[in-house]
């Protein structure tokens, strides 16, 4: 049996369990389970890890439960902007978007980006015209509102505060969302989608899109896809420290990504979690907040759906 492993997850922090409905949980834990289903029929027929995370990313991206797409948030200006980042770890390719408006999936744009341009990172409205040329699909901003997500930015509209996706004040949704993947060929694949932060300003941009940050894919090591508060994310280059102490330090996945999540990030004052899966097929999937939606499935039947702290 040729050897393959899938994670997921829909933003770290969840709601604090006392306001977690039993009806709730299991919504989330359902659309946690078909995304991972999409891109484990990817996997299950031979297909590539890139083509398994941008399935279960698109998945993620369609529901509004989902800080990504369809449910990302809003900015202090009442629009979407969404960021997304995609990487092979096979040839180290990688595509990035940010400060996206109007696009239906935007991990599919960043895909487009790696494989149609000759750039990495594309921004705003060049990103946007780039999507246009390429005939990627746009939504109107009404396919874009949440009802739960416009309450969230009317309690901190025309204020200084902006809302991180993961805080437990909230008692609406969230989720940045990502896939990690290891085919049965050997190769890795990393993706990570997200609407930022509710009222953000100024043109923020986090970790999600940024390269050794938010996502990354090396065969040699691992593939990350990170959520959490991205400044500290991206300070700790968090994404690309795990892979370091995996290549120079000798370290497991499991105690490269326990490192990096459950000493660096917090020794800077950080919190959030991270997704991972290395050559072998083994699964990391550490987080210091009070959860994080989480899923991993392998070729050897294991299985997990999980919110909360085990």
């Amino acid at each position: 049996m040729k050897m393959y492993s899938l994670a997921i997850h829909g933003g770290a922090g969840t709601l604090v369990k006392g306001l977690m409905t039993q009806e709730l949980e299991a919504e989330y834990k359902q659309a946690l389970n078909l995304a991972l289903e999409s891109g484990q029929a990817v996997l299950q027929q031979g297909g590539s890890a890139l083509d398994a995370v941008e399935l279960a990313v698109n998945f993620l991206e369609n529901t509004p439960l989902f800080n990504a797409g369809k449910g990302a948030v809003f900015t202090a200006e009442g629009t979407h902007e969404m960021d997304a980042a995609i990487m092979d770890g096979h040839n180290l390719k990688a595509g990035a978007i940010s400060l996206v408006t109007g696009v239906k999936n935007p991990i599919s744009l960043a895909r487009g980006v790696m494989e149609k341009s000759y750039h990495v990172f594309l921004a705003g409205e060049g990103a946007m015209e780039f999507a246009r040329q390429n005939g990627f699909e746009f939504a109107s901003p009404d396919y874009f509102y949440d009802e739960v997500r416009y309450q969230q930015w009317q309690g901190i509209k025309d204020s200084t505060t902006f809302q991180l996706d993961h805080s437990v004040k909230k008692d609406g949704k969230f989720g940045t969302v990502g896939a990690v993947a290891l085919d049965e060929h050997g190769n890795l694949a990393a993706a990570t989608s997200t609407g930022g932060m509710t009222n953000k300003k100024w043109g923020r941009v986090g970790d999600s899109p940024m390269i050794g940050a938010g996502t990354y894919a090396n065969n040699k090591t691992c593939a990350i896809s990170c959520t959490g508060s991205g400044e500290y994310f991206i300070r700790g280059v968090v994404a690309y420290d795990v892979s370091c102490l995996m290549e120079y330090k000798g370290l497991s996945l499991e105690a490269a990504a326990h490192e990096v999540i459950h000493k660096r990030v917090l020794d800077i004052g950080g919190d959030g979690g991270l997704i991972a899966v290395d050559g072998k097929g083994n699964i990391a999937l550490p987080f210091n907040t009070e959860g994080m939606y989480r899923a991993y499935v392998k070729s050897t039947g294991e299985k997990g759906i999980s919110i909360y702290k085990d």
